[in-house]
């Protein structure tokens, strides 16, 4: 190990990340603080990773001297749970003595009085910001600028919807977006949240605050709603989306543009369908290669999707994923048609109440996937209190029996909850 060169030391150090893990290697030897000083890259600081009768002050006086001990940081980390309330000075401290050469800053610290991280860090070389429970207030684009930013996250943050779209504007080369239980400060009652970037490339938005949201991006490849409950979701752009997520989520208007021929993954869970309107947003995706529809109830309970339309307006599918939903005695997805899905070679079927239909359907599903590799059974399983229940089950297993002796090729595996 003496023979390392200091640079390949602090490589080392690097990858090990965690400043009390360095903080106890640098003390191996001269060489090694030497290398840790001139050539750590990053650190990582959390309260659970040292001792819980350290009191605010210690872990300031720690974190200090940690960071001051070391040039030319490029990735830091502090996260510091809520039993800790730090003074904003030191803070300030290690944001002005880092700035320069961080290029990655995942931020979490209460601290007295409050610290405006754009300020400390805007018009620097910042290219990964994330944020967790912090409130910003009053961007100012011509000053708080990022132009290096490319990933920008934000984790219970308090906001308001101008803030966001002004700090999203002050990103010109933003691609990734993420928006984690946003508080969006309002007085109007029907909030309306509008980005506009043209090098936004991912959205994740989960627990968002608002009514409305309108996103301007030509160039949005992925797109990730979770959790939300909105009147109005509206996507302008060129039609450039490939992957788009829809989990719990409720919409009255959903609207991601006609040109939607370059999707390629379209997954569904939880969510409320108009299947007619959202079949004609995707049905243009002849290149899709995984459809997943779970947990979906239809807006009207009379709507089948049947496998013939599946076959025919996406003949690339290699990945389907369907849960079995039976109501009234109707089954809202079918077996109608002939049409194989021929490049399918991953199936995924499931119920949440299983009935003596599920298994003949998932027999017509595999006659109709002739490339078929990968069955993976999903299942809810509850105890069976009834002889109608319990003779459903066993019917259910024989079945299956009979299935893997005929398809010896296909894996099957079962995932029950």
């Amino acid at each position: 190990m003496e023979h390392l060169p200091v640079e390949v030391i602090g490589n080392i150090l690097s990858h090990l990340g965690v400043a009390r893990d360095v903080m106890v290697a640098s003390a191996v030897c001269r060489k090694w603080r030497d290398a840790c000083r001139r050539h750590l890259r990053l650190l990582s600081f959390n309260s659970d990773d040292f001792p819980r009768d350290m009191t605010t002050r210690q872990l300031e006086i720690v974190i200090t001297q940690t960071i001051f001990q070391t040039i030319g940081l490029q990735c830091l980390s502090i996260h510091i749970d809520n039993t800790h309330e730090f003074s904003a000075a030191p803070v300030i401290a290690w944001l002005m003595y880092t700035r320069e050469t961080l290029r990655s800053l995942s931020y979490n610290v209460r601290t007295t009085p409050h610290v405006n991280i754009l300020e400390k860090c805007g018009r620097q070389k910042l290219e990964v910001l994330d944020l967790d429970h912090n409130t910003i207030t009053g961007v100012e684009p011509s000053y708080q600028r990022f132009t290096c930013l490319k990933s920008l996250s934000l984790r219970h943050v308090s906001i308001s919807a101008l803030d966001l779209s002004l700090l999203v504007a002050a990103c010109p080369k933003i691609e990734v977006l993420a928006l984690d239980v946003l508080e969006v400060v309002t007085s109007d009652p029907q909030s309306t949240m509008e980005l506009t970037s043209h090098t936004l490339r991912s959205l994740f938005a989960k627990s968002v605050g608002v009514d409305k949201i309108i996103l301007d991006a030509d160039n949005l490849e992925v797109l990730h709603l979770n959790a939300l409950n909105l009147d109005l979701f509206e996507l302008i752009g060129k039609g450039t989306l490939k992957h788009l997520k829809i989990d719990d989520v409720s919409v009255t208007h959903l609207d991601i543009g006609d040109s939607t021929e370059h999707l390629e993954v379209v997954d569904v869970s939880n969510f409320t369908i108009v299947w007619p309107k959202f079949y004609n947003m995707i049905s243009r995706a002849s290149s899709l290669r995984m459809l997943r529809f779970w947990g979906v109830v239809f807006d009207d309970e009379d709507e089948i999707v049947d496998s013939e339309t599946i076959a025919v307006s996406f003949p690339l599918l290699r990945h389907l994923s369907l849960s079995y939903e039976l109501r009234d005695g109707l089954l809202h997805y079918s077996l109608q048609g002939s049409s194989p899905l021929e490049n399918v070679s991953v199936l995924e079927l499931g119920w949440t109440v299983i009935s003596e239909h599920f298994g003949p359907w998932v027999f017509g599903m595999i006659e109709r996937c002739p490339n078929l590799k990968k069955l993976v059974i999903h299942g809810v399983l509850s105890e069976a209190k009834t002889r109608e229940e319990r003779q459903m089950l066993a019917s259910f297993t024989s079945f299956i029996v009979c299935l893997m002796r005929k398809y010896v090729h296909v894996d099957v595996q079962f995932e029950y909850e």
